[in-house]
């Protein structure tokens, strides 16, 4: 394949972490892009996503997609621009959603691109609110949660790209949404801003009992992103026939094989999940792709209605990726992260 007149820029997998993902783990490399073949065009990212997801992927340890190899870009979705085009689908100068990772260029033959459109949407929604955050929430939410009107609705992580869309995606189908985040600033943003009904900080020490005077008749959804002491927090106030789609777990992904430290809780999770009828329900949002068709036209509804609100948390640069990726494990963003490639 003949090289390019573009210079790529790639963030790779140097090693594994063991525990918490330091910079050490992460290699940047530069070289020429790559230049199309038949049928393919080249992608020049504006923008990447950054989600939680990518430290499982950076783990050896099996999950439902295959790991990131060591040596490998880092994976990610993108917007991108169609450069160079010799797909006849795709023109110079397209707009695309993608799955190219960390890096600045990328060849791409055409399968898995979504052409978008910028007058529609500011194109960063894509990654986030109308994009796979988004969906993860409504399909997860409405699918397995299944919020009836004047139910309480509780989601951890509530500032964040999913947990935000879930509580107001809950509010819309009538329900009460409390959430949990951490820290003043993103408790006021879920309260003033998203308008969710009640918000707890995890990090005060009455927690729990803030929690429980927040959910007075109990917690009939509860949308799990975190896992460890907030879980611990929620469980004993589940409802009976009380939902629970499980869509991260965030606390324990840097504990790796050996899971998060602690007793051993399952004997009382599986008590009352038979004793109070509890679902829980693990879920990929890919299982409900059918739906997307019905989340765009939605979702860009409410958005334009203003009963979806979103925030976005900007860093510049793929040099700055990890630092930034490594905060998000941390609870340092504020808003779906996103790190700006190239300018539009």
């Amino acid at each position: 394949m003949a090289t390019s007149t573009y210079t790529n820029r790639r963030i790779l997998l140097a090693s594994r972490p063991d525990g918490t993902p330091t910079t050490h783990n992460f290699r940047l490399e530069d070289g020429p892009a790559p230049e199309p073949s038949e049928g393919e065009v080249l992608l020049k990212i504006l923008y990447l996503s950054l989600d939680p997801y990518m430290r499982w992927r950076m783990n050896a340890a099996k999950s439902y997609a295959k790991p990131v190899e060591v040596g490998d870009t880092m994976e990610g979705g993108t917007v991108a621009e169609v450069v160079r085009s010799r797909h006849p689908d795709f023109s110079e100068g397209d707009i695309v959603l993608s799955h190219s990772g960390w890096q600045k260029y990328a060849v791409s033959g055409g399968n898995g691109l979504r052409k978008l459109d910028p007058s529609q949407a500011p194109i960063t929604t894509a990654l986030g609110v109308l994009g796979m955050p988004g969906f993860t929430a409504y399909s997860g939410l409405l699918t397995i949660g299944q919020p009836k009107p004047g139910e309480t609705v509780v989601v951890a992580a509530a500032s964040g790209a999913v947990g935000s869309a879930v509580g107001q995606i809950a509010r819309i189908k009538g329900a009460r949404a409390v959430g949990i985040a951490g820290g003043a600033d993103k408790c006021a943003f879920v309260r003033n801003e998203l308008g969710f009904d009640a918000v707890i900080d995890h990090r005060t020490p009455d927690f729990a009992a803030q929690l429980a005077s927040a959910c007075p008749e109990g917690i009939d959804v509860y949308f799990e992103n975190v896992g460890g002491r907030v879980w611990d927090a929620v469980f004993p106030l589940f409802n009976e026939f009380a939902r629970i789609p499980v869509c991260g777990l965030i606390a324990q992904y840097n504990h790796g094989a050996d899971g998060f430290p602690g007793p051993d809780r399952l004997p009382l999770v599986m008590r009352d999940i038979l004793s109070k009828s509890l679902l829980v329900r693990g879920f990929i949002q890919r299982e409900f792709v059918d739906q997307r068709p019905a989340f765009y036209r939605e979702g860009s509804e409410w958005i334009a209605s203003g009963s979806l609100r979103y925030r976005e948390d900007v860093v510049d640069g793929i040099d700055n990726a990890p630092e930034a990726f490594i905060g998000l494990l941390d609870g340092r963003n504020f808003g779906k992260l996103i790190v700006r490639v190239a300018t539009e």
